[in-house]
């Protein structure tokens, strides 16, 4: 009976610690919720500036996700399943973009694309400007979002038992196709929890975008400017409406990663 208490007693501590948690992650976005105004809010809606930067975010957002995907899955893959000298410092450099200053990031990239550097010099004698564009947004989303989508894959790759690949290759298999039918289709629940993890981190990403792209505004950095420029009262209906809009999509592509 003593024990029975003990335990029940450590579990109502653990449910109390959960719920401080959870309350100190709901507490300021209810306050913000409650804070905004219905006349507010509908202007805000139908504000033309506002929408286009929500569009833009999301779809250079997705773009980033989806082209770096095909370079990033296969990373992951080899991560998985090969032995090779050095394997813990390539480990160690795709978590960079997780320790590292998000400003440090967009001051990184941002040398990496400037008129002075290869790449932006290279741009712009093709009469590109690479700073300022939707590609540096791209850049910035998916250098800070991309351990995600790594990490994920790699565990989901891991996972899938070698046997069914090496009985594949028994039977005639070549490399890719065991790749494409076999493990890529078991690890596929957490390669779209990856997708998901990097597709919403790159859309919330501030720091490096503003550094390398403060025009054309993506919507954390419209909420940055308008707090500056204009106090909370103006910034906050705009930080609401993407909430609500960025939840929304992460609670479907969740629903329809458990389908």
């Amino acid at each position: 009976m003593r024990e029975r208490g003990f335990y029940n007693n450590t579990r109502l501590i653990f449910i109390f610690l959960g719920g401080v948690v959870l309350l100190f992650i709901i507490a300021p976005l209810a306050g913000m919720f409650l804070s905004v105004k219905s006349p507010e809010l509908f202007e805000t809606i139908t504000d033309r500036e506002v929408t286009s930067s929500i569009w833009r975010t999301l779809l250079i957002s997705a773009s980033a996700t989806l082209i770096v995907s095909f370079f990033a899955i296969p990373l992951a893959y080899i991560l998985a399943r090969k032995r090779f000298p050095f394997k813990g410092v390539v480990e160690a450099i795709i978590d960079i973009p997780v320790v590292i200053p998000h400003s440090a990031a967009g001051i990184a990239i941002l040398g990496f694309i400037s008129r002075d550097s290869l790449l932006g010099g290279v741009a712009s004698k093709a009469g590109l400007t690479l700073v300022g564009s939707p590609f540096a947004i791209g850049l910035a989303m998916a250098f800070v979002s991309v351990p995600f989508l790594i990490t994920s894959a790699r565990d989901g790759f891991s996972s899938v038992p070698k046997r069914l690949e090496d009985a594949a290759s028994t039977l005639g298999a070549t490399p890719l196709r065991v790749f494409r039918e076999i493990s890529l289709p078991l690890a596929r629940r957490p390669i779209i929890s990856g997708l998901v993890l990097m597709f919403a981190r790159g859309m919330s990403e501030f720091g490096a975008v503003v550094i390398v792209a403060y025009h054309p505004m993506t919507t954390p950095v419209l909420i940055f400017d308008r707090f500056n420029s204009f106090g909370l009262d103006y910034a906050r209906p705009v930080a609401a409406i993407f909430i609500v809009i960025t939840l929304s999509i992460f609670i479907f592509m969740r629903v329809y990663q458990k389908r």
